[in-house]
């Protein structure tokens, strides 16, 4: 499971585009599960932040994998 808050105590991203970098780098790794526990503590950080890290999160399924030939 990965946890917003973690993975901010972590890795220290200065912005919200970088914590969104380490959010789809996890999903690539592996991660399976996202646990928004808390807010990104960032000036950048959108309204719609969780749908952002959601989309982020969920989008990493490798193109070659989705579209056989």
């Amino acid at each position: 499971m990965l946890w917003i808050s973690e993975l901010i105590l972590q890795n220290q991203p200065s912005t919200f585009a970088e914590l969104a970098s380490l959010v789809r780098q996890r999903a690539r790794e592996g991660d399976r599960f996202l646990r928004m526990d808390v807010k990104p503590p960032y000036p950048d950080t959108p309204e719609n932040w969780e749908d952002r890290l959601e989309v982020a999160f969920t989008s990493t399924v490798d193109r070659d994998e989705a579209a056989p030939d």
